[in-house]
């Protein structure tokens, strides 16, 4: 081969230089021998290469070659052979949704009932000794391999040493356990399914062993504890138990296996060996807990002295712990049960003076229930006052201004019944006046001297304090800026029980001059109509109006008086000054008051007047219906009149409905659902009229309801579409397509001119 290379001429090696495609061919045929084909990941350099004399100039030439050679990690394929071409996405273009929907329950069952069924390897009968050892030397290899590859897995070890219990090897078993401990010897886990292994199969002293050496190495798992003492318990070796439980409080464990210690000896009646346990269990865990298990368990043993000595010595150890609340209530309990009441009372008054008061809530609910038992009624409402007066005075001096301390304590006081007292606290509240004059600093203060004056007139008796009261808290109101009317109505109201009506007056006059409120005008006309005095009602009515001319509610509500009265003309001239007004805050209910006063009096004609009137001002859709109706409605009211009139009342309806169209067709031509609703009543109307009515008047007019999208446009552009109904009449359905021949006759006039110019063009 090195003699045939070197036969090449000069002239070719030229020529391969200067194509790539013919020095890779010569390659293939073993001409030359190139560096860029093996897998190094340098190409070796050329002065090292005794048959390479071919050098390429540049490194691009090289990079397009390697590209269009083969590469040998990929079997001396190409890169563009070896890529794997994705289809390209289908553009949706058509994104309105198929006429039948697929729902995910029926992919999901499409995909059960399609399904292919699992494939399952065949079952294995081994019928001698040969091919048991086969089967049992593969699944051994199986289990090793695997856990070469996944030593820390568990798992794993726990199926390989089940497997083995199950072939009926124990030694192999155990021998895989310990490998698995000794993997990692702090997962308690695998130690409980090991001594649960060995104990399952009746090897008791491996199972001992087992358990032995984990709570050895691991002394804070309780579990194997348990286990442990369970099973030599089960066995029937309690002194063994004992043993092993001994070892564990060497450990100082929690309060549960202290309580498992005493729990196991009270099994067996050891008394004193329980005792003694709970000696040292309140040595190594000193809680309040501790000590009232160990005195209830003197007391359910009957050693009554022994169980207030442990209260006693626990009292003395943890009297400032944070849960001697909870002791002390089990000490006074106790004793209560012995029917030691002194000694209980002392228990709950010593506790009360060394507990702080936030953590004596519960103990001090107990001292008051055993006071309501054993001791007296004014022992017991002192301690009950003096306590929560306490508190109070403590939330009052932090925060004079927080009202409901003040509500709260008020309260407490007038439970107690001293009126001195109760007065004074009330003094106190109200002279904590908010510091800014804003309505929403003052609507819980104004209460203290509601409640104040309440108390002066209904529980203290007193009318004369009860009206001084309302008098300085008028005074005290800051009126130009905010007034309350429900402190003027009280007022009023009070002066009225005492029966002077005079006094009221004043103090309303004085509210409707300083701080009028609706409130304040209601009630007031309310009051005189009681009494039965219109002109002062119609004074009020007027003064009323004159302050708020704009309130339709009292425009009403005088008309209505006025009508009441009989006086009709009265009441017809208030509701034309009312919708004269230039601003009203609901004209609609003002002006259907007055058509329905115009209906109730028979008044047709004044009553249609005013519908015109009405449709000056505005268009709406119920107005024209409610108009339409109202000349409806003269068929029931005229009954005995003859068809004629009948029918002339009809057309009068129809006549409503006729310009409510023109009105919507011409002047308000987008309003279209607004002309539908109309024309839907229109048609229910002559339905209700039967043999009288016409539908197919209506029906003719009725438009195609048609369901259309359009772009949501939104601050950020558009947000998508969304569905709605339009509605197209009959006009506009002949409109369109007069527009359409329109369009075609132009087009056919613009050919014709077209064809005429080319003709002049050729004779040219």
């Amino acid at each position: 081969m090195r003699s045939r290379f070197a036969r090449v001429p000069s002239r070719f090696a030229y020529h391969a230089e200067c194509s790539g495609k013919l020095v890779i061919h010569i390659i293939r045929l073993g001409f030359i021998s190139s560096p860029f084909l093996h897998d190094s990941p340098k190409p070796p350099n050329p002065a090292y290469n005794p048959y390479s004399i071919i050098q390429f100039d540049s490194e691009p030439r090289n990079q397009a070659m390697a590209s269009r050679e083969g590469d040998p990690s990929l079997g001396y394929l190409t890169r563009k052979e070896t890529e794997v071409k994705l289809p390209r996405p289908t553009r949706v273009k058509n994104k309105t949704p198929a006429p039948i929907q697929i729902t995910a329950e029926q992919i999901l069952r499409e995909a059960r009932e399609r399904q292919e069924a699992e494939i399952r390897p065949p079952k294995q009968k081994i019928t001698d000794s040969t091919e048991l050892a086969d089967y049992r030397l593969r699944k051994r290899k199986e289990f090793e391999d695997l856990i070469r590859r996944v030593r820390w897995n568990k798992s794993v070890w726990v199926k390989y040493a089940k497997w083995e219990e199950s072939q009926k090897d124990f030694n192999r078993a155990r021998s895989v356990w310990e490998r698995a401990l000794d993997v990692d010897y702090r997962d308690h886990t695998m130690w409980l399914k090991y001594a649960d292994v060995e104990m399952k199969n009746k090897f008791i002293n491996h199972a001992r062993n087992v358990w032995d050496r984990a709570v050895t190495l691991l002394p804070r798992v309780d579990q194997l504890w348990y286990k442990y003492i369970h099973m030599e318990e089960m066995l029937g070796n309690v002194a063994g138990a004992r043993q092993i439980f001994e070892r564990w409080m060497g450990w100082e464990p929690d309060q549960q296996a202290w309580l498992s210690y005493i729990k196991f000896e009270l099994r067996y009646n050891e008394i004193e060996r329980a005792r003694s346990i709970y000696e040292r269990f309140v040595k190594c865990i000193p809680k309040v807990t501790a000590w009232i298990r160990y005195a209830k368990f003197e007391m359910k043993n009957g050693e009554i002295p022994r169980a207030r000595n442990c209260y006693e010595r626990a009292v003395d150890k943890l009297a400032d712990d944070e849960e001697a609340e909870t002791l002390f209530v089990a000490f006074a309990e106790f004793e209560e049960k012995c029917k030691e009441t002194e000694r209980a009372r002392c228990i709950y008054k010593f506790a009360l003076d060394h507990i702080p008061k936030g953590r004596a809530e519960d103990l001090y609910r107990k001292f008051v229930a055993f006071e309501k038992q054993y001791g007296d009624k004014e022992g017991i409402e002192d301690a009950i006052v003096g306590k929560r007066r306490f508190q109070y005075e403590e939330e009052v001096r932090k925060n004079p201004l927080n009202y409901d301390s003040w509500f709260d304590y008020i309260r407490l006081e007038e439970s107690v019944g001293v009126k001195e007292r109760v007065r004074e606290i009330y003094e106190r509240a109200i002279a904590n006046v908010p510091p800014a004059e804003e309505k929403r600093y003052w609507q819980r203060y104004i209460y203290l001297w509601i409640n104040y004056a309440l108390y002066e007139e209904l529980d203290a008796g007193d009318v004369f304090r009860a009206r001084d009261v309302y008098s300085e808290c008028l005074k005290l109101i800051p009126h130009k800026k905010f007034s309350f009317a429900k402190i003027w109505l009280l007022a009023a109201q009070f002066e009225i029980r005492q029966l002077n009506l005079k006094g009221a007056r004043a103090i309303l006059g004085n509210a409707i001059g300083i701080a009028p409120k609706d409130k304040i005008f209601k009630k007031y006309i309310e009051i005189e109509l009681q009494l039965g005095n219109i002109d002062r009602c119609r004074k009020l009515y007027e003064k009323y109006l004159e302050w708020s001319p704009e309130n339709c509610y009292a425009w009403t509500k005088y008309a209505e008086l006025e009508r009441s009265l009989s006086e009709t003309e009265r009441a017809r001239a208030i509701f034309e000054l009312a919708i004269a007004q230039p601003a009203l805050d609901m004209p609609e209910l003002l002006w259907k008051a007055y058509i329905d006063f115009e209906i109730a009096e028979g008044e047709f004609e004044r009553t249609r007047q005013l519908y015109e009137r009405l449709l000056d001002r505005t268009k709406h859709l119920k107005v024209w219906i409610s108009y339409a109706k109202f000349e409806a409605s003269a068929i029931q009211e005229e009954e005995e009149h003859e068809d004629e009139q009948k029918k002339l009342c009809i057309q009068r309806a129809r006549s409503v409905f006729e310009s409510a169209i023109n009105y919507y067709r011409t002047s308000a031509p987008e309003l279209k659902e607004e002309r539908a609703m109309l024309l839907e009543e229109w048609l229910n109307m002559e339905t209700s009229f039967g043999e009288l009515g016409d539908v197919s008047l209506v029906r003719a007019k009725l438009p195609k309801k048609l369901k259309k999208r359009r772009q949501i446009e939104m601050d950020d552009g558009p947000a998508g579409y969304e569905e709605y109904i339009d509605y197209l009449f009959p006009e506009e359905t002949q409109a369109s397509n007069l527009k359409i021949l329109e369009q075609a006759y132009k087009w056919k006039k613009q050919k014709i001119v077209s064809d005429d110019e080319d003709d002049d063009d050729m004779d040219d």
